[in-house]
């Protein structure tokens, strides 16, 4: 695709997983449950919910960022 994504958002399926995947969009909605950060990030073509564990080392990162719009 390009060097910003692999896939376009809402394009993933369950033949994706165990793979590495890079999606580019903007944050439609951002819930954060303590231990997990459920991130639904939309693109022009749809929309993939990313969950993230607090073993991620990018979980203190993605908890910082704050929604479109906010």
């Amino acid at each position: 695709m390009n060097k910003y994504r692999t896939h376009n958002c809402a394009e993933l399926t369950k033949k994706n997983k165990g793979q590495s995947v890079i999606l580019s969009g903007w944050i439609n909605k951002k819930r954060d449950h303590g231990n997990l950060l459920f991130i639904d990030l939309r693109d022009n073509y749809g929309l993939t919910q990313c969950v993230i564990d607090k073993s991620n080392k990018y979980f203190k990162d993605l908890e910082k960022i704050q929604q479109r719009g906010q």
